[in-house]
């Protein structure tokens, strides 16, 4: 039914339980895996009063974004790969991350994007919502949560 899943991981307990659950899934129905992460943009300083300045550059920004969306996606591949499921991985610098996962599938011919529940309550989840209802709203292709 299913060939190449798209796993977004942002490397949290939550997410490394996906990736967990994922892994079985792929060993059982004999799919491969992309794990992917999506990178945060460089924020913008703001100014005024009680402003904090950030002496971190855009570029030692972008540097420790990239390793550390190496570490996460090294992590879920060894698991995947320990498993024997094929698995590739991916990650894009994005402000928004949901339509970042959203390319990603497309881009990578995947036909489900396999996620968790992140699950911001109060305030926030009506302010913000959650990633994964964005997916689930925008994308094309099927979407598996994992509570």
């Amino acid at each position: 039914m299913f060939k190449h899943v798209l796993v977004p991981t942002d490397g949290s307990p939550l997410s490394d339980t996906v990736v967990t659950r994922a892994i079985a899934f792929a060993r059982e129905t004999g799919v491969r895996l992309t794990f992917f992460y999506s990178q945060p943009d460089f924020p913008m300083p703001i100014y005024g009063e009680g402003a904090l300045i950030d002496p971190t550059t855009p570029e030692q920004f972008a540097q420790s974004a990239q390793q550390e969306a190496q570490r996460i996606l090294d992590r879920a591949r060894s698991a995947a790969e320990a498993d024997g499921v094929v698995a590739d991985t991916d990650t894009q610098v994005s402000e928004i991350p949901y339509e970042a996962i959203i390319s990603a599938a497309d881009r990578h011919g995947c036909d489900l994007i396999f996620m968790a529940s992140h699950g911001r309550r109060g305030i926030a989840s009506l302010l913000l919502g959650s990633e994964t209802q964005k997916v689930l709203t925008h994308s094309k292709i099927p979407v598996l949560v994992y509570r």
